[in-house]
């Protein structure tokens, strides 16, 4: 095979094209910050919904929860919740959006390696998540007296959540051929993942069948390890769930790569 009929995944290693991985990158963010009303305003309304809604329909009667008032406790894995939601919703909508304008081609005919294309979209994806958390952070922490215990702790979280939903975002749009397809993945997966992980409840009050299943829901992790680094509580050890998401992220990050390289679902 001619090395110009090698295309994109002919390249695997190699000096980085840091003009192009930078471009990349830019790309994707002002495709979120040139319509910053639907991707962060938006998300920071919802979180504030979110939050208004179950303080005062049960947390009155719910009581402290970890030695903390319910709202102390739900902010957190609202904040996150929401992180994990748009950080997935950046990279699947791009590719998505780009298979379906028939524009694919100008992401993978110029000199990118499969490693720099994934690094350029999940980066995208994971500003997004990461900005989402900023607003949410800044917005309604103040109002509710809510600081931050472990600040190493909570970047550390935000950013494997951003980067972690980013790479599935990534392998969904690669998957999907049209929108229906990736909210299907958005409704049975990501959204039972997010609402099954621990952001309204503490795993303690589970049945021991449930919390194996919880234990078992990566997002689990990152919500708990959030809730540690904000309020200092958390039903797992934060360590514990650093490593499992950090090799949740290289496996997942090793399977995108194997897609650009082969071109799988991406050349036809």
């Amino acid at each position: 095979m001619a090395k110009s009929d090698a295309g994109f995944g002919n390249r695997r290693f190699g000096r980085v094209n840091t003009l192009g991985l930078i471009t990349l990158i830019e790309r994707e963010v002002k495709r979120f910050t040139a319509v910053w009303t639907q991707t962060i305003l938006a998300p920071l309304i919802t979180a504030g919904l979110f939050l208004l809604v179950f303080t005062l329909a049960i947390g009155i009667q719910r009581g402290d929860v970890m030695g903390v008032s319910f709202a102390h406790f739900l902010a957190p894995g609202i904040l996150m919740m929401s992180v994990v939601q748009n950080a997935f919703a950046n990279t699947a909508s791009s590719i998505v959006i780009s298979k379906i304008q028939g524009n694919i081609v100008d992401t993978l005919m110029p000199p990118l390696s499969p490693l720099e294309l994934v690094i350029g979209y999940t980066v995208g994806g994971a500003l997004r998540g990461m900005a989402v958390a900023g607003a949410i952070m800044i917005v309604t922490f103040p109002i509710l007296g809510l600081g931050v215990a472990h600040p190493f702790w909570a970047f550390l979280f935000l950013m494997l959540g951003s980067v972690m939903l980013a790479l599935i975002g990534l392998l969904a749009g690669i998957v999907s051929d049209r929108f229906d397809q990736m909210n299907a993945i958005t409704n049975f997966i990501v959204t039972p993942l997010s609402f099954l992980s621990g952001t309204f409840y503490s795993i303690e009050i589970l049945p021991e069948t449930l919390r194996w299943v919880a234990i078992a829901n990566p997002v689990f992790y990152l919500i708990d390890g959030t809730r540690f680094a904000v309020i200092g509580f958390s039903d797992a050890a934060p360590i514990t769930g650093a490593i499992i998401c950090v090799v949740l992220n290289l496996a997942l990050g090793l399977l995108a790569w194997r897609w650009f390289s082969t071109g799988f679902r991406l050349k036809s």
